[in-house]
């Protein structure tokens, strides 16, 4: 039985036939509206090729697109170094035996949740740019991202670690660790794992956020399309290959993060099957998953077939 049959009743033929039918009546929509979408840009002028030529000439991707995009990486960049480090720290405090810093990280982490991304990025462009600050837009960009993009790591981080079984705490304790050193060395490793596909999607969002920067006159691919398009009279093909440019940067940062959740898939997997002939071998298999190659240290001369034949190992 498949798992797909598991979870509901295959379709008989009236059902197929139904699901059949509205998926062409569905397309036939799709198509009717795009057709109309492009009667109404040909009816305005939109479709002529100079305005698209125009777009995606030599210039425009020297001093617009080049520099917007250069900008945008830049911004992404770091703010996803410092989401990551903020994440990390607030999300173990969080976590943290300590009252105090369990209160005062969640406090932290809760309130730049709740404030909009836009808010932030206004209110820091500001207080820079008051300050004298250089590239007050840009920093404003990149703090408004760590704040709130931290917090939500953080959250990832907690939950993460909540979700891993009971076991790995108490197998790290039970071999003489203590609560930090248990969420350091085996919950949080974990965790980051487990938690790797919702990771990537948050770092996506910290690139498209990026975007709101041409709110505060941030000069990222976005603004810059927005200026070619103002100047050459074609902003809708210059905020069309801007979005296309988009779509790609937020593809290539998928499937890169999807290939290094197979890889670190692979790896954990290759270290679950060790702990396992180490649990084989000793019978603790719970320290043996949580502590690694320290938990198979000698345990007795009943660990193996391998440890007859050389009895000089125990002496």
């Amino acid at each position: 039985m498949s798992a797909q049959s598991v979870l509901f009743d295959a379709p008989g033929p009236r059902a197929r036939r139904r699901i059949l039918l509205g998926n062409v009546v569905g397309a036939v929509v799709v198509a009717g509206v795009a057709a109309l979408v492009l009667l109404r840009l040909a009816d305005r002028g939109q479709l002529d090729p100079t305005l698209w030529l125009h777009a995606v000439d030599a210039d425009a991707w020297r001093y617009y697109y080049w520099p917007g995009f250069l900008n945008t990486v830049r911004a992404a960049a770091l703010a996803i170094v410092g989401a990551m480090i903020f994440g990390l720290l607030f999300g173990v405090g969080r976590l943290s035996s300590l009252l105090l810093v369990r209160t005062v990280c969640g406090t932290v982490v809760e309130f730049f949740r709740a404030v909009p991304v836009l808010l932030m990025m206004v209110f820091f462009w500001l207080l820079l740019a008051n300050g004298g600050v250089e590239n007050s837009s840009f920093w404003g960009v990149v703090i408004a991202l760590v704040l709130y993009n931290g917090a939500v790591v953080a959250e990832l981080v907690r939950s993460g670690v909540h979700g891993l079984p009971g076991g790995q705490r108490e197998a790290a304790l039970s071999v003489g660790l203590t609560r930090g050193q248990s969420l350091r060395s085996v919950e949080v490793p974990q965790a980051l794992v487990a938690m790797l596909p919702a990771l990537v999607s948050q770092l996506v969002v910290v690139l498209k956020d990026s975007a709101l920067g041409a709110i505060i006159s941030y000069r990222e691919l976005l603004q810059n399309a927005r200026q070619l398009g103002a100047g050459e009279g074609n902003i809708l093909q210059a905020l069309a290959v801007a979005a296309v440019l988009f779509i790609l940067i937020n593809y290539g940062l998928s499937k890169l993060a999807e290939r290094l959740s197979r890889t670190m898939r692979r790896t954990s997997g290759k270290t679950g099957t060790m702990a396992a002939g180490l649990d084989a071998g000793v019978g603790t298999g719970a320290t043996a998953v949580a502590a690694g190659p320290a938990t198979g240290v000698e345990e007795g001369p009943g660990a193996g077939t391998g440890d007859r034949d050389h009895p000089t190992r125990w002496s």
